[in-house]
């Protein structure tokens, strides 16, 4: 017996101090892609004439470095409608911006890029969003009786379908959170939509307390995009969940009419916001 306990104790010892080696994986990477953020963003009350476009490249997962910037391309939106056309500068930084841009609501815009010699183009009408009726605060109304969260009530119009896409950001905080929402089951009447937030220390989040203040944005926006930004929701949020659907490549509405294999990722939305801030009690 006593030389089986030693054998079992000079195993453990071995398993503690024997070496460990490093095991190098190679991480299969995707063909670098074109990366198009053309989000047409009118605030209401505003002209709309300033907007902006951002162009960079796809990465690897594991990269960490600054995203790579594209600069040199030629980025212009015409009003299908009027014929107008909008040539965005380039900043070389990545961004390429107009002053005069003209929004109009139900104009559909398209888009075009030409990058290292390839052209590529997406469609998109500007839709229009309710205003904000009214933002609280309550405990009652939210998953948690003991956490406080802000409500905001706005009025769906009748008769049409309409999708909806909601961002909360907590001033102070790294990044917003954004809900999409469609009308399918409320149409034509008042719609409540309500945020709330626990604790979470691996996002350094807390609930919210007295002073705190959250900016709040509600956009209109087309089944479209609601379609694809649903999908990345669903994806981000079901990250490391077992029950969650294998994530997939989400592809926008930008088609490379050169190389239809060499499609971009991003999206080109035309949309109307209303935004408002709320501070709480």
């Amino acid at each position: 017996m006593k030389t089986h306990i030693k054998l079992i104790i000079l195993l453990v010892a071995l398993a503690f101090t024997a070496c460990e080696d490093v095991i190098d994986v190679d991480v299969p990477t995707g063909q670098t892609r074109l990366v198009i953020e053309g989000s047409l963003d009118w605030e209401k009350g505003t002209t709309g004439n300033n907007q902006t476009i951002k162009l960079s490249t796809s990465t690897p997962y594991f990269q960490t470095a600054t995203i790579p910037i594209v600069t040199g391309a030629s980025v212009k939106v015409t009003n299908i409608d009027t014929n107008q056309e909008f040539i965005f500068i380039d900043q070389n930084d990545g961004t390429y911006t107009i002053s005069n841009f003209v929004p109009i609501i139900g104009n559909t815009y398209n888009l075009e890029v030409i990058h290292n010699n390839e052209t590529y183009t997406a469609t998109e009408t500007l839709t229009a969003v309710s205003e904000i009726n009214s933002v609280t605060q309550s405990l009652e109304g939210g998953f948690d009786d003991e956490l406080l969260e802000v409500n905001v009530y706005f009025d769906d119009p009748a008769d049409e379908d309409n999708f909806y896409l909601f961002s909360f950001y907590e001033q102070g905080d790294l990044f917003s959170t954004i809900e999409d929402l469609s009308d399918e089951f409320v149409n034509g009447n008042e719609i409540h939509n309500f945020f709330e937030k626990d604790d979470d220390d691996d996002n350094d989040q807390a609930p919210f307390q007295a002073g705190d203040i959250v900016d709040i944005q509600l956009y209109g926006i087309s089944e479209g995009y609601y379609n694809y930004v649903r999908i990345l929701i669903e994806q981000y949020y079901g990250g490391g969940d077992p029950f969650s659907s294998t994530a997939a490549e989400v592809r926008g509405n930008c088609i490379n009419e050169t190389n239809s294999d060499n499609y971009a990722y991003g999206y080109f939305r035309v949309t109307e916001v209303v935004k408002t801030s709320y501070t709480f009690e």
